[in-house]
Formats: structure tokens, C-alpha cells, sequence
């Protein structure tokens, strides 16, 4: 498991939150936030806004060993009626030449985005930054040439978040859309959606955003008697550039909430996984454990080894895979039904039965962005 930060960069305060802190920026500095539908917004016009949440992110990552950065689908605020984002000094000091304001917004979100990468990479490079945006880019009412079959919110038009520009210029390391809604949605199709993300934003690692609620409340369209669970696991495994899901949230899958949890344990999550590798970040695999041995103790036997010397943080193990073959069974460290384990720890107890079967360990070391050592092996009779 690895474990991102979740942040709302621009959110200062919730339309709920009823008291700051004194400390809080908004305090301190109340010409940095605009108020907008009970919320105040750190305003993206304002250049040393960007710097504060570039210097609260490398504050995570100095104090944290955190291994992504993730932001949600808030950056202008989502719109509202009656309410004006009060920006209009902003624009006139800080346009850039920018004769729209649209673009002149869509350009400040830009200038964060790519910004935000930078310093992430020069703090800690193996550090992933990844974004959730709304699931809808544009309509294709609003962009023929582009646009999806939906209607709804538009990142593009209501947001001012040029997703696709962020992705195609690899700004960001992966793309995480919300799609929370059903196959057969009529402002927002599931598979319409996934479809049109899988066309146009496959040039960095992409995963659906997922909504367990929805998904296991709403009726199958081939055959009602079923949730959608199977249906949208089907489609994604369908398009070539989606790579996996991103299940919105945890406490429902843990929760089991219609038997989501169980069919993910026991049918498309049976087996352990490797984090999926990024090459664009680092593509060297480290070196392969050393110095493989067993040990009888008093229980059993320990599988021991040495981890490898590193030089640079690409080269640094980070977790070993210990996969089990029976005797004679072909070595494939591509079949996830292998693995016993993936382990920090440079050892593995051994299962121990009276000595009467032979098997084959495989050692393989991984460094943090999940590249992969070559095998040391180890045949034992257990």
C-alpha cells in the first residue's frame, strides 16, 4: 500500500467550518481569500497564493515520507447561483497579457499545476503527483471537436482546469477522473465517459475514480438482479489505457457495503500486487538481493538476505517480493498467485511441514517506484 497526501490546494475554508484559527491564512491575510458561497477561496489570481501551497506541500514532504501528492477536483469553485468570484483587481494587475478572463483563469491553475510538480520533484523526485478532477472535461455541446455526450459541469469551462494540457504535458503522473455516476446515466454515462478518458488522456497513467455506494446501488443493465460492480470491472479492463480503479471510499469497501468488499477480496483482488510502475519517473530496476540463506530455528525455518548497495535514491530497495514454486514448476514471477509475500523486512518465515515437500523461493528486490530486481532463488524441503 502506499499512502498520498489528499489535498484541496485552493479551499481555505468549507461552507461548514465556523471558526479559524488565528494562524489560519485567511486571518493572517484576508486579502488572499475571496468569500464564495460560504467558503473562502485562496484566490489563483494572486502569485503568493501559489508560493503558500507550494511551501505547506514541502512541508509534507520534509516532515512526512509520504509517497504521492494528490489534489482533488477543486480549483475555481464550483459554481454557484447569485455568487461572483471576486477576482477583477487580480485580473488587471496580474493578466499577463491575457485578454479573456476565462483563459487568464485557466492559465493561473495552469502556472499551480505545473509549478506544483516542479517542486515536488525538486524535493523529493520519486514523489508522485496525481489529480481527481471532475469527471466531465467538456460537452460536446460546448466543444464538438472534443467533447464527450454529457451534460453537466465542465472542467474546462466551469472549473478553469485544462486537464488535458496537464496530462499531455506530463505535468501531472497520473489522472484519477471522478466518474461517481452509473452505466446509463443520462447527463453523464459511466461508459461514455471512461470511454472518451481512455481516448484522450492515456499519455499518463489513468484510473477511474469509482463511487462503491453507487456502484453496488444501482442495477445492472443487462441483468437487473445484479449491481453494476461487474459491468464497469469489465469495461475498464476493456480500454487499454485505463490501469486500474480508484475506489471512492475505503470505509464502504471495508464496510462491505453490497458485498463489494468480499467480491474484491475473493474474485478481482485475490491476489497481492505490485505498485504500478511509472517510467517516465524512474525505469532502472535495483540490484537483486544478496547473500540468500535459511536458518533453522526453534519453529522453523527464516529465509534470510542481504539487501543490495545503493548509491542514489533510483537505486535505493525499498520491499522485497518473495514468491513460492512447487518443484519442477516453471519459474514466472509474472503470475500474481506466486506471491507469498511483499515485505520490508530483508527475511520471511517459512511455513514447515515435517520436511516432505520440495519448493522453490524466489527473492526479488523494489525500489520506490516499483521496479523490479532480477530473481535470486532458493530450493528448500519444507
Amino acid at each position: 500500500m502506499e499512502l498520498h497526501a489528499w489535498l484541496n490546494p485552493y479551499r481555505a475554508k468549507t461552507a461548514g467550518t465556523t471558526e479559524l484559527a488565528s494562524n489560519h491564512i485567511a486571518i493572517r491575510h484576508p486579502e488572499s481569500v475571496f468569500p464564495y458561497n460560504g467558503q473562502f477561496i485562496l484566490n489563483p489570481g494572486q502569485p503568493q497564493n501559489r508560493e503558500h501551497i507550494y511551501k505547506v506541500v514541502d512541508d509534507i514532504l520534509t516532515r512526512y515520507d509520504v509517497d504521492g501528492i494528490h489534489i482533488d477536483d477543486y480549483f475555481y469553485p464550483y459554481p454557484a447561483a447569485g455568487q461572483v468570484i471576486r477576482d477583477d483587481k487580480e485580473f488587471a494587475t496580474h493578466s499577463n497579457g491575457i485578454k479573456n478572463k476565462d483563459d487568464w483563469r485557466r492559465d493561473n491553475v495552469n502556472i499551480f499545476i505545473k509549478q506544483l510538480n516542479e517542486a515536488i520533484k525538486k524535493r523529493k523526485p520519486w514523489v508522485k503527483f496525481g489529480v481527481s478532477p471532475f469527471g466531465i472535461y467538456r460537452n460536446k455541446k460546448t466543444a464538438p471537436n472534443i467533447g464527450s455526450e454529457t451534460s453537466g459541469l465542465q472542467n474546462y469551462d466551469d472549473l478553469y482546469a485544462d486537464v488535458l494540457l496537464w496530462v499531455n504535458n506530463g505535468w501531472v503522473d497520473y489522472c484519477v477522473p471522478q466518474l461517481y455516476w452509473s452505466i446509463g446515466h443520462k447527463a453523464a454515462d459511466y461508459k461514455t465517459l471512461a470511454i472518451w478518458w481512455n481516448k484522450y488522456a492515456g499519455q499518463r497513467p489513468l484510473y477511474i475514480g469509482e463511487s462503491v455506494v453507487q456502484t453496488t446501488k444501482d442495477a445492472d443493465i443487462d441483468n437487473p438482479t445484479i449491481n453494476q460492480m461487474a459491468a464497469k470491472f469489465k469495461l475498464r479492463a476493456q480500454l487499454p489505457n485505463v490501469k486500474g480503479a480508484v475506489l471512492w471510499y475505503a470505509k464502504a469497501v471495508a464496510d462491505n457495503v453490497g458485498n463489494y468488499g468480499n467480491t474484491l477480496k475473493d474474485y478481482y483482488w485475490k491476489y497481492p500486487a505490485l505498485q504500478p510502475a511509472m517510467p517516465f519517473i524512474d525505469d532502472k530496476a535495483p540490484k537483486k538481493p544478496k547473500h540468500v540463506k535459511t536458518i533453522w530455528i526453534e519453529d522453523g525455518y527464516i529465509l534470510f538476505w542481504v539487501a543490495p548497495a545503493a548509491k542514489h535514491w533510483a537505486d535505493s530497495v525499498q520491499k522485497y517480493v518473495v514468491y513460492r514454486f512447487a518443484a519442477g514448476e516453471k519459474i514466472n514471477t509474472d503470475d500474481p498467485s506466486k506471491i507469498v509475500t511483499i515485505t520490508y523486512n530483508p527475511w520471511f518465515r517459512l511455513p514447515y511441514d515435517k520436511g516432505r515437500v520440495k519448493y522453490t523461493y524466489v527473492i526479488t528486490a523494489l525500489d520506490r517506484m516499483s521496479n523490479e530486481s532480477k530473481k535470486v532463488k532458493k530450493k528448500i524441503k519444507l
